[in-house]
């Protein structure tokens, strides 16, 4: 088996995948797919949708084994992120704890 080469430069290929998703794409699966991966051909607009990048890309390629995939995660900006995770909950708050070594408990 031969590894499929690029047809497209990255820009290309990022122009013409956010633009399937978004126009034909994201309509289809977004409601009730939340946090799943989509993988896109970007020549014919064929699509799947899975758990994980590796599920989504898999199945595209038995269907069509000479795809260009472009993967989204539904809802997120992103399919993967990188450094440390922001959390979106309320800060908890750090309590004073006296240091016993400063009052003579501790030697």
């Amino acid at each position: 088996m031969t590894k499929p080469q690029p047809r497209y430069t990255k820009e290309e290929h990022a122009r013409r995948g956010t633009e399937l998703y978004e126009q034909q794409v994201r309509p289809q699966v977004e409601a009730g797919n939340h946090g799943k991966v989509v993988a896109l051909d970007v020549d014919n607009g064929a699509f799947e949708v899975a758990v994980d990048t590796l599920t989504a890309s898999q199945r595209l390629l038995t269907r069509h084994p000479d795809a260009q995939i472009w993967c989204v995660r539904i809802g997120h900006p992103a399919v993967h992120r990188f450094g440390p995770r922001v959390r979106r909950q309320a800060v908890r708050r750090r309590t004073a704890v006296p240091r016993l070594s400063g009052i003579g408990l501790l030697r």
